[in-house]
């Protein structure tokens, strides 16, 4: 079997709204706890607490990584404001 090698340069990254999709994420995981909490028995029952710890560690995760996305987020707006500044300051 051949070694792959690529053909083309690989694309650029897709920057979207991170920090608000990774917090709706978040929610999402959360909201699915609660509501998972009334059936504590049933899931207990049946073998399907995982269910509810799953969600739960999503949540928290989706807690990390608000944290992260938002500090990734001010680090790339604080190093386009220098490239700006650097750039401007060339200029003149």
């Amino acid at each position: 079997m051949a070694k792959w090698t690529p053909k083309h340069e690989a694309p650029e990254p897709l920057e979207g709204p991170v920090v608000a999709t990774i917090t709706g994420g978040t929610i999402l995981w959360f909201v699915l706890f609660v509501a998972q909490l009334p059936f504590y028995g049933w899931f207990d029952d049946h073998g399907h607490l995982w269910w509810l710890w799953t969600c739960l560690a999503g949540a928290g995760l989706g807690l990390i990584g608000i944290w992260y996305v938002r500090g990734r987020d001010a680090a790339l707006k604080r190093a386009a404001a220098e490239a700006e500044r650097s750039s401007s300051a060339t200029t003149e």
